[in-house]
């Protein structure tokens, strides 16, 4: 179906978004940072990005607003779970002042991660 990469520093989540997209018949590549998904981007030109806000190098604002001042037309998922003094709300409502297509706080269900990919990809 569509070619997306999932940004995310936390192993599991990145593993199991991972295959949960694979099973739904995507190509999925992931990053362990922004830096390499950037990188990864570039290579893979994915359809979709699902990105976590708060990580290592460079975070996930980093990433949409290089993202999206190269392709404004890109596909963003924005996922967030907060830490320390910044929420998931702070960090997702910032993410969708960029021009995600989609946000989703940690945790989120399998249904919900579904619903957000095809709304992102206009299916």
């Amino acid at each position: 179906m569509a070619k997306i990469l999932v940004i995310d520093d936390e192993d599991q989540l990145r593993d199991l978004l991972s295959q949960m997209l694979t099973r739904d018949k995507h190509e999925v590549r992931t990053a362990f940072d922004g830096v390499e998904g950037v990188r990864i981007y570039n290579e893979f030109t994915p359809d979709l990005i699902i990105t976590d806000i708060i990580m290592p190098n460079k975070d996930g604002i980093e990433v949409i607003t290089e993202l999206l001042s190269r392709n404004p037309d890109i596909a963003i998922i924005a996922i967030s779970g907060g830490r320390r003094a910044i929420t998931a709300e702070f960090n997702l409502e910032s993410a969708e002042l960029l021009g995600v297509r989609g946000i989703l706080s940690k945790p989120f269900t399998r249904d919900q991660l579904r619903e957000a990919v095809n709304h992102a990809l206009g299916l």
